[in-house]
């Protein structure tokens, strides 16, 4: 496969960059540190960890990927995924995270790029995976960056997460799908676009208008800060959200990337 040397290129400059190091997790003390790493992001009820140790030990007996990474003998971020129906050549990335006083230094990058390099070696063309689609970095990150693709809005997925981030409101995500040897590319502007959920000046929801071909639906620029702090403002931007981005897409509006000012945009065609 062509594209193999080029993965396993990208990945290692990528986990260069970010001054990590990406291993396979196959020990008893790893799949703890593993558990460990995501329970300090999410601090989650105790009775329901994001994931545990019997799990990791299963998925990886199985054959499927639990990965870490690690700056100077730190475990600083993990990704565990499983592969999908055998005829589909698939995975579905099930939770990947970083620790908090590492964000913004390429490490998610690093891991996802490890991730593509994995996957191609085995076959597997499409990885999908879940995110909030709340949390515009996210949004960036998954649609701009890496170049998925928006595939459905599923709400209340998970039902609700009573843990530190999604402070137990409802869990909409966003599925996407990764095509792992198609270019990267997102669009992070438009023109003559049509706002159909923009922001008050007090950082609200406005329901706008859907009469164009280019539509903007926007989200709150910190919607992790307002769960902390104004959760019932969080839940009218989840109720707005859904209101306006899940018709959409289920009558075939296209996300085609998300705005640097914090929008999605998607195309209507053949209206």
């Amino acid at each position: 496969m062509t594209a193999l040397p080029t993965a396993a290129q990208e990945a290692a400059r990528a986990a260069q960059a970010a001054g990590v190091q990406l291993r396979e997790v196959a020990d008893l003390a790893g799949f703890v540190a593993v558990q460990q790493l995501f329970e300090g992001i999410w601090k989650p009820d105790p009775h329901h960890p994001p994931v545990t140790t019997e799990l990791l030990r299963a998925l990886t007996k199985a054959g499927n990927y639990v990965v870490a990474a690690e700056r100077q003998g730190r475990m600083v971020g993990a990704c565990v995924a499983f592969f999908g129906p055998p005829g589909e050549a698939a995975m579905h990335s099930h939770i990947a995270g970083v620790v908090p006083d590492q964000a913004g230094r390429s490490v998610g990058y690093a891991v996802k790029l490890h991730q593509r390099a994995w996957a191609l070696d085995r076959g597997v063309r499409t990885i999908s995976w879940t995110f909030d689609p709340l949390v515009s970095r996210n949004a960036y990150f998954n649609l701009v960056k890496l170049g998925a693709a928006a595939g459905e809005y599923l709400p209340n997925f998970y039902g609700g997460m009573h843990d530190g981030i999604n402070g137990g409101d409802e869990t909409d995500r966003m599925l996407v799908r990764w095509e792992l040897a198609a270019p990267r590319s997102g669009v992070t502007g438009a023109e003559q676009a049509v706002v159909a959920l923009g922001r008050t000046a007090e950082g609200g929801p406005a329901i706008g208008s859907l009469d164009g071909d280019t539509l903007l639906v926007a989200v709150p620029v910190d919607v992790e800060a307002l769960r902390a702090n104004d959760s019932a403002l969080a839940r009218r931007w989840r109720g707005a959200l859904r209101e306006v981005l899940a018709p959409l897409m289920a009558d075939g509006a296209r996300v085609t990337g998300f705005d640097k000012t914090g929008s999605y945009v998607l195309r209507r065609e053949g209206r």
